[in-house]
């Protein structure tokens, strides 16, 4: 079964309330929240108080996704506002276990995220300590990016390394994500599609929008080999 998890930071910011509560009407299946710092992306978004306002206005679990520089400093805070997932970079941790077991020690799920350029080997040692995989099939930091298409094979190297370890966990993908990628990343191994401004701009509204993606992804799946 693939998840649809909305980006709600690419709705209106001054409404993401509605925005959450939207995308629940619409079927989603959880909310992805992105909280960025300034420093390990070019951006700045939300913090904690903002994923607690959250978790008051939806049922949907919050999928928060750290682009923060030591987020081991951050995790306590976010899992008290309510996180149901918290996901860190690799590339944004020194000691990644303690991250991921700092995570899992709050009662919260653990994810782990590749940026483009970071190969899947790095998870070969925390592959069995975690709950999901995120890849990001764009530079983090702004919505609205083109997909990078390496990502597709990237997915389906991570998805053999899950097997062949027999540590098959969700893999995530976000960025670029429109109804005829969903198809491809599906078919690749992805299960759970983040996608934000494509959802939350599309022409028919945010609930035909899920409803497209998830048909598309429904069709890859009953495809994939």
């Amino acid at each position: 079964m693939v998840q649809i998890s909305p980006s709600v930071i690419s709705g209106d910011m001054a409404f993401l309330g509605q925005a959450a509560r939207e995308a629940e009407e619409a079927g989603a299946d959880m909310l992805h929240v992105d909280v960025m710092d300034g420093c390990f992306v070019p951006n700045i978004t939300i913090g904690p108080g903002t994923v607690a306002a959250l978790r008051n206005v939806t049922k949907l679990p919050l999928d928060v996704h750290l682009m923060i520089e030591s987020p081991e400093r951050y995790v306590e805070a976010f899992a008290q506002a309510g996180a149901g997932i918290i996901t860190v970079h690799v590339e944004a941790t020194r000691h990644l276990h303690r991250t991921i077991q700092q995570i899992h020690g709050m009662g919260v799920k653990a994810g782990v995220t590749l940026n483009p350029a970071t190969p899947v080997s790095t998870l070969e040692e925390i592959l069995p300590y975690v709950d999901m995989v995120l890849v990001m099939s764009v530079n983090p930091g702004f919505s609205g990016q083109k997909f990078i298409t390496g990502s597709i094979g990237k997915i389906a190297r991570l998805r053999r390394m899950m097997e062949e370890r027999r540590a098959v966990r969700p893999i995530e993908v976000d960025g670029g994500i429109n109804a005829e990628i969903a198809r491809d990343v599906v078919r690749a191994g992805a299960s759970i599609l983040v996608s934000g401004s494509w959802l939350f701009r599309h022409p028919e509204g945010l609930k035909a929008g899920v409803e497209e993606l998830r048909r598309a992804a429904m069709m890859a799946h009953a495809t994939q080999v």
